[in-house]
């Protein structure tokens, strides 16, 4: 998308803080309030201890310090919605960037063979459009027709216009791109308010994000942890009162003081920004033109295990090029140029262009007149491997051609009561050994040659296989080609394995198998055939220059459509785990800290066998000086950390190639230690303020 690089420069844009601090106060409705159990307790205990200060006030007996731990409480809440709000608003700033693409055109309807001139609003489903130059295309559809260049950088932010044909896995087009060639026939294929345009804009909104299971399994554990400490507090006060009688000492320890411990010991920088870091999450990956239907999907990329590839158009460039004609022995090269332009007049496929073209090149053949005949053009289907054409002359077939995978035609060839020459092997053999296509060619069940197709793979790839290796991820490359063509791309793509001569319902299957395994399955893919792999796998990534009918069933879309992508999607749900896992940590180890300093403050009086202090004063090794400073600097270092860590739940922590253990080991040291260490250092800062200003 256009603005998306312009977002992700700026972690907080003045019009995204300005709104988010608008939100703040807004999601202070106890109905949102509630979505969190973490900071409801909060919520709740702000406005408890606001009418206690109330009361006294009225009553005349105003408390500075009851002032002070109220207002802090408050802006420990708001504090939370603020980073909530504002992950939020950078996603709603990108779909506000979508929906100025939205604009009602014109479309140009064609039915009956009749064009009229409607709203594109008014389109419905499987209505047909006719889109020419500088046309704009009204809604998501399929090419059925022709073939032009199209302009998505409205979509992508990618300025290089891209092929959209008829017959392919490059037909779908979407909504608000802008034809620049040519003149192609779109089949309608979404309902209004249903269009790939629209799914974009709700799923980048971050307000109708969904919680994923280990965000809910999160919030489940932080509720216990609060439960627990909740219990806790509550059967302090007839201990402390218990412990008050029995010594005759004085104990300060009024409701505000307990709720300001509560809220000091449950979890409530994690319960503060556990929000925000899911929505970032989702946010990194629109900011690298990757839409994620769910959060679940974002968060399983960071666990996948092996990661399956689609060769054509995923590894390799995918538009497969004729570049020479291998005879069989007694066949001519310009016969075979001949039969094999002949079965390709009715493929429109890149592949079938280029072998028409190549045969017009190379021996100068034209179109043969066939308007005397009748012909039967035979479709490629999945199953069959094989297309052509079969001539008839009154009713009987004079020619029959056929092209095809090389086992495809073999067994046709047998079938047909013909042998397969002997040298015909050796030519694909050859063929396939030079990571190309074979594409056999048989005429009246004979088989009389090979048309050699070059696929490219792409820049960079092996290289980023090399990354996901490092990490663990097992890449496995599936294609219908041979076993020696599928070696060779294997071997120069640098995958660690292959399955080759593969069907729709090969990939299916092997994505069970391997879930089976208790493995997690990426899957990437852009064509018709592989949308059942795509639904199965519990990544499925579906490349945007695809059909429709994979991006339907992918939970991930790529507008790019550059499969190299994945490693940053991988990256990605790593570091939302990672983030997550750290500010977890942290969150928890602070309350260490705090513990140190809240529980010493509240009983350094007790057992005070005629001295100021009580042996509990010992635990004061941060020397706060006074309990009301103790309990003040806790309240508001609690309340500033969540602000704090506002910009790593948003750009999240940064990833390293790493084991699982290895991460443990380092959000420890980092996170954990740092949350044991950062909170003493901080109370104590803010306790010589507090001090040093005679806050209390």
């Amino acid at each position: 998308m256009k603005n998306n690089k312009e977002y992700k420069s700026s972690l907080f844009d003045k019009h995204i803080v300005y709104n988010a601090l608008i939100d703040s106060f807004k999601k202070m409705n106890p109905r949102v309030q509630l979505k969190n159990p973490v900071m409801f307790v909060v919520y709740v205990g702000s406005i408890f201890t606001s009418f206690l200060f109330i009361e006294e006030l009225i009553a005349g007996n105003f408390s500075g310090f009851n002032l002070q731990i109220t207002i802090w409480l408050w802006f420990t809440v708001l504090f939370a919605n603020f980073a909530e709000a504002i992950a939020e608003g950078r996603g709603k700033a990108q779909a506000e960037s979508l929906r100025k693409l939205k604009t009602n055109t014109f479309a140009r309807k064609f039915e009956n063979g009749k064009e009229s001139k409607i709203l594109s609003s008014e389109l419905k489903l499987h209505d047909v459009v006719i889109c020419e130059v500088n046309d704009i295309i009204p809604a998501d559809g399929e090419v059925i027709e022709g073939i032009a260049t199209v302009d998505e950088s409205a979509i992508t932010g990618e300025s290089a216009p891209v092929i959209r044909e008829s017959g392919g896995d490059r037909s779908a087009v979407t909504g608000g791109t802008k034809v620049l060639s040519d003149k192609i026939f779109v089949q309608i294929t979404s309902e209004q308010g249903n269009t790939f345009l629209d799914r974009m804009i709700a799923l980048v909104e971050g307000a109708k994000r969904k919680k994923t299971p280990n965000e809910i399994a999160l919030t489940i554990l932080l509720s216990g942890l609060t439960i627990i400490f909740l219990l806790a507090v509550v059967t302090l006060y007839p201990f402390a009162m218990y412990a008050k009688n029995a010594s005759g000492d004085t104990l300060n320890l009024t409701i505000p003081i307990l709720v300001s411990l509560l809220v000091c010991l449950i979890p409530t920088t994690i319960g503060g920004l556990l929000s925000a870091i899911g929505i970032s999450g989702m946010d990194r990956l629109v900011s690298h033109n990757v839409i994620a239907k769910s959060g679940r999907a974002v968060e399983a990329s960071g666990d996948i295990d092996v990661l399956l590839l689609d060769k054509t158009g995923t590894i390799t460039l995918g538009n497969r090029m004729a570049t020479e004609f291998y005879p069989t022995h007694g066949i001519t090269e310009n016969h075979l140029a001949e039969i094999s332009q002949l079965a390709s007049l009715s493929d429109d496929t890149p592949e079938g262009r280029s072998i028409v073209i190549l045969a017009k090149e190379k021996f100068n053949i034209r179109g043969r007149d066939l308007s005397q005949f009748q012909i039967k053009h035979i479709p490629f289907t999945a199953q069959t491997r094989m297309s052509g054409i079969d001539i008839f002359t009154n009713e009987k077939i004079e020619t029959s051609i056929r092209k095809g995978a090389a086992y495809s035609i073999k067994d046709y060839v047998i079938s047909s009561e013909n042998e397969f020459p002997q040298d015909l092997e050796k030519i694909v053999m050859q063929v396939a050994m030079e990571g190309s296509t074979p594409l056999v060619v048989s005429e009246n069940g004979k088989a009389i040659g090979v048309i050699k197709l070059k696929d490219i793979v792409k820049g960079g790839i092996k290289e980023r296989f090399e990354q996901l290796r490092k990490i663990g991820i097992k890449t496995i490359m599936i294609t219908g080609d041979n076993q020696l063509t599928a070696s060779a791309i294997a071997a120069e793509a640098g995958v660690d394995d292959y399955i080759a001569e593969a069907k729709p319902e090969d990939k299916l299957r092997k994505i069970r198998e391997e879930q089976a395994e208790g493995r997690l399955v990426a899957m990437i893919g852009d064509g018709t055939n592989d949308a059942p792999a795509l639904a199965q796998a519990d990544v499925g990534v579906a490349m945007n220059t695809g059909t429709q009918a994979a991006r339907e069933a992918g939970n991930m879309v790529d507008l790019d459509s550059n499969p190299t992508k994945l490693i940053e999607i991988v990256e990605i749900g790593k570091q939302l785990l990672m983030t997550r896992g750290a500010l977890t940590t942290f969150s928890i180890a602070n309350d260490i800290a705090k513990y140190f300093a809240i529980i010493p403050a509240i009983f350094a009086g007790l057992y005070a066998f005629g001295g100021a202090t009580g042996p509990l004063s010992k635990l004061n090794i941060m020397y706060l000086q006074s309990p009301e400073s103790a309990i003040l600097s806790s309240i508001i270092f609690n309340a500033i950390i969540i602000v704090a860590l506002i910009p790593l739940a948003l750009k999240g922590v940064k990833f390293r190639a790493m084991s699982s253990s290895a991460i443990l080991g380092r959000n420890l040291l980092i996170y954990g230690l740092g949350g044991v260490i950062a909170p003493f250092v901080g109370i104590k800062g803010i306790d010589l303020i507090i001090n040093f200003l005679h806050l209390v």
